[in-house]
């Protein structure tokens, strides 16, 4: 066998950013799924903000205006809580016409009272009045809301919705409103020196240019606003593929080893000489196996046998090297050398002989064959570093990786299970961590490995 290499971290994060079409749209569909959940999580913050604002505006519309006629405003937060109940329940990511016009509903409510003169109310206030007690800013709380859950579309959308119904609410309430006579008589005999002072202090007037005013400034906090969500939306999308980088490089690394990979810059770009143990697996009597099986079932025995055997190598704090067939390459103590790798790999050879067992067991119930399957492990000084040139595999080269290989063929002459070398059992001793690990093994003097000038004793498990 020739020596063997896996894909790094660097190619498996390049193929995460897309560098293929296929990998471009799996980005997006990552993506857009975590533009998801970060939409709902949004709704259900907004929703619950409302929830929470809307009760505090009914006791503070109390406190300014300690009467019964307030019940009708608390009937309009009411059903604002209602209306955003709705918009949580079909908010998506995407276009959805009920969502918009579920907002649009929104504002009409709110500018419908605000505007509108309460008909409980018999004081007889100039309806020009009711722009002037600065309900405009109740409009703030919405937009606020929307950041937390809308498109930047949505968000400038809601500020020119309003800026459009506030105005054109200004517009129909003047043409159907009626002065209350002697206010602005009153207002020009006290403030006739100054037309400006008079024209504002009149109940009757509407103060055009400051509602022109309010709606301009609001129509600019929502494009402010709008951008700010269009940034956070690409921060999103960034860190969703890194993310994905990151779960690309799970397949290869255990999970301790992809958190130190991802917090440093160029973990493997160093080429270095470092011990490391080296594991291969193999199904025994494989083409046999498979010769009378439908290529389906085939494909699906070797899902589930790679499956248990990578989940005991992650497991076991090893890294994934390859494939091969009806087998796997794995390494322990790359890329970064821990302080018991012989023994996690040989730990890890125990568990996966446990979990053929077990699967073994299950396969009898349903009247299937059993899996029989050699491993080898070898420990040894290996040659680590990128290979290539634009794409870089971070390889594991050297006399070790042939060794554990042939020390797996060597189960078939054995009859044994598992077959290791001599030094991975004298580094096991030395690791002071594998406990029991040895016990059961027979010892097996002056074998023949091909690849190698003097013979070598080994240890195997039936």
């Amino acid at each position: 066998m020739t020596d063997t290499a896996y894909v790094s971290a660097p190619q498996a994060s390049r193929a995460a950013a897309g560098e293929t079409p296929q990998g471009s749209a799996a980005e997006n569909r990552y993506a857009e799924a975590a533009l998801d959940a970060h939409k709902r999580r949004g709704l259900q913050l907004a929703v619950r903000a409302r929830w929470i604002a809307l009760p505090i505006i009914a006791v503070f519309i109390v406190f300014l205006n300690p009467n019964w006629s307030v019940l009708y405003y608390h009937g309009l937060l009411a059903l604002l809580c209602l209306n955003g109940w709705f918009i949580s329940r079909v908010g998506k990511v995407g276009r959805s016409r009920l969502e918009l016009f579920l907002i649009f509903l929104d504002l009409a409510i709110m500018t419908f009272g605000l505007v509108v003169p309460n008909p409980f109310d018999s004081r007889g206030i100039p309806a020009s009045m009711l722009y002037r007690f600065d309900n405009f800013q109740y409009f703030f709380i919405i937009l606020a809301a929307g950041t937390m859950a809308y498109s930047w579309r949505t968000v400038i959308a809601i500020g020119t919705w309003t800026a459009v119904m506030w105005l054109g609410a200004l517009g129909l309430v003047w043409w159907f409103s009626s002065p209350v006579p002697g206010l602005s008589e009153a207002a020009a005999a006290a403030f006739g020196y100054e037309p400006e002072l008079a024209q504002f202090f009149d109940p009757n007037s509407f103060v055009v240019q400051l509602r022109i005013q309010e709606a301009v400034v609001f129509v600019l906090v929502a494009v402010t606003l709008g951008f700010s969500v269009r940034r956070f939306n690409g921060l999103l999308r960034s860190n969703a593929g890194l993310e994905r980088e990151r779960a690309n490089l799970s397949r290869y690394f255990s999970p301790n080893v992809v958190e130190q990979l991802s917090q440093n810059d160029e973990p493997l770009k160093q080429v270095r000489s470092e011990n490391v143990a080296v594991l291969f697996i193999d199904i025994i009597g494989f083409t046999r196996l498979s010769a009378g099986m439908d290529p389906h079932a085939v494909i699906g025995l070797l899902r589930e046998f790679h499956g248990r055997m990578e989940r005991e190598v992650f497991h076991h704090h090893g890294t994934l090297d390859k494939y091969l067939g009806d087998g796997l390459m794995a390494t322990f103590g790359t890329p970064v050398a821990g302080r018991q790798d012989a023994t996690n790999a040989l730990a890890c050879a125990q568990a996966m002989r446990g979990s053929l067992a077990k699967w073994n067991r299950e396969r009898a119930k349903q009247g299937k064959e059993e899996i029989r399957a050699g491993i080898g492990i070898h420990y040894g000084e290996a040659l680590l570093g990128d290979i290539g040139a634009n794409r870089l595999e971070y390889a594991v080269l050297g006399t070790t990786v042939n060794v554990a290989a042939r020390l797996e063929n060597l189960t078939r002459k054995l009859q044994a299970r598992i077959v290791i070398s001599e030094t991975l059992a004298e580094r096991v001793t030395a690791e002071q961590a594998g406990g029991d690990l040895l016990e059961g093994a027979a010892l097996h003097r002056d074998q023949e490995v091909r690849g190698l000038d003097q013979p070598m004793t080994v240890l195997a498990w039936g």
